[in-house]
């Protein structure tokens, strides 16, 4: 996954963690997913008992108050189907990894050949697990959700003292949903700014795709969004999860706007070039002139096309004398003059 990033081509991902209970469903988004020509699906990997306490309570608009430990029971996933699940993706071309959330989680998926690693924004403080996850010299997507600045440079600098550089930044917040005015978007270029020795990219959590095409606009290396087959369905990353047909056109136009942005040279680009020729002006006759005559502002100015002399030399010309004939509306060209 690492080495697919660059400035030119924007990675999307597809986190269908917590959106399926069964291998068929898994089957059936994977399949979606491929459609949509992202680029990864992403799991989450934890066990109830591990990433929550008994006391611990959601209390977020697409959860209603209740316990985080009965939620994490339900959607929690063992090796067995992790395994099926990575291999289904692998086998439409898609490339696949998940959040740990402890220890053993990391031990477990490096079992399966996991390529890099993504943390959750509730682990972003949590450096020991940082580092632990640096140690594996694996590349680290980091959620960035919840945080200040100064924390995200102590994760960083975290990561880094084992050795390990193959970090990418997400811009995330942590809303569930995250609405218009939360999204925050320029602070992906003020991590671009601090950090701009590393990729930098959006976590969405969003109702729309908006807020991801533009993401990607303003330079997100990695764009992340929840992915479903019906936002009606029973969970809670339902509703902020983009449907096949939305995943799709994000994807489509995530691309589109990459051939948009060219090159950062302002330069003559396609049709340009035939159109400088047709499009632009020259001086021409404005009316007949025969040789000997002497050109003025009578008898010659700037019309297109563009196949004359450059109209800046337009004053240049005058006092000059033809050598041949001119109808009107002829170019005038530099052989043409004594």
């Amino acid at each position: 996954m690492y080495e697919k990033l660059s400035d030119k081509r924007c990675y999307v991902i597809a986190e269908i963690g917590g959106n399926f209970t069964t291998y068929e469903q898994a089957k059936d988004l994977i399949d979606a997913a491929a459609a949509a020509n992202v680029d990864a699906v992403k799991l989450q990997t934890y066990k109830a008992k591990t990433i929550a306490s008994k006391s611990a309570v959601f209390d977020m608009e697409n959860t209603g108050n209740m316990s985080q430990m009965e939620y994490f029971k339900k959607y929690e996933i063992n090796k067995d189907m992790h395994k099926k699940v990575f291999g289904y993706a692998q086998s439409k071309g898609l490339d696949w990894f998940s959040t740990p959330s402890h220890p053993d989680d990391v031990e477990m998926l490096l079992s399966l050949g996991v390529s890099c690693f993504k943390t959750g924004a509730d682990d972003a403080t949590n450096l020991p697990f940082l580092k632990y996850i640096a140690k594996t010299g694996l590349p680290i997507i980091f959620s960035t959700g919840m945080c200040t600045l100064l924390e995200v440079e102590e994760a960083v600098n975290a990561i880094e003292e084992e050795g390990n550089d193959k970090i990418v930044i997400m811009h995330a917040v942590s809303g569930y949903p995250t609405y218009p005015h939360e999204v925050n978007l320029n602070a992906i270029l003020t991590l671009k700014s601090k950090f701009s020795y590393y990729n930098i990219g959006f976590s969405d959590h969003t109702l729309t795709t908006t807020a991801s095409i533009a993401a990607a606009t303003m330079g997100a290396a990695v764009i992340e969004r929840h992915f479903t087959l019906d936002k009606n369905a029973d969970g809670p990353d339902h509703m902020l999860s983009s449907t096949p047909d939305e995943m799709k056109c994000l994807v489509d136009t995530i691309r589109i706007i990459e051939a948009m942005k060219g090159s950062y040279v302002k330069m003559p680009y396609g049709s340009e070039i035939i159109n400088r020729k047709n499009n632009r002006k020259s001086v021409v006759a404005v009316k007949p002139v025969k040789k000997g005559d002497v050109l003025s502002e009578e008898n010659i100015y700037v019309k297109r096309s563009g196949t004359g002399i450059h109209p800046r030399y337009l004053e240049q010309l005058y006092s000059r004398t033809i050598t041949c004939d001119r109808q009107e509306d002829d170019a005038i060209e530099w052989g043409d003059l004594m």
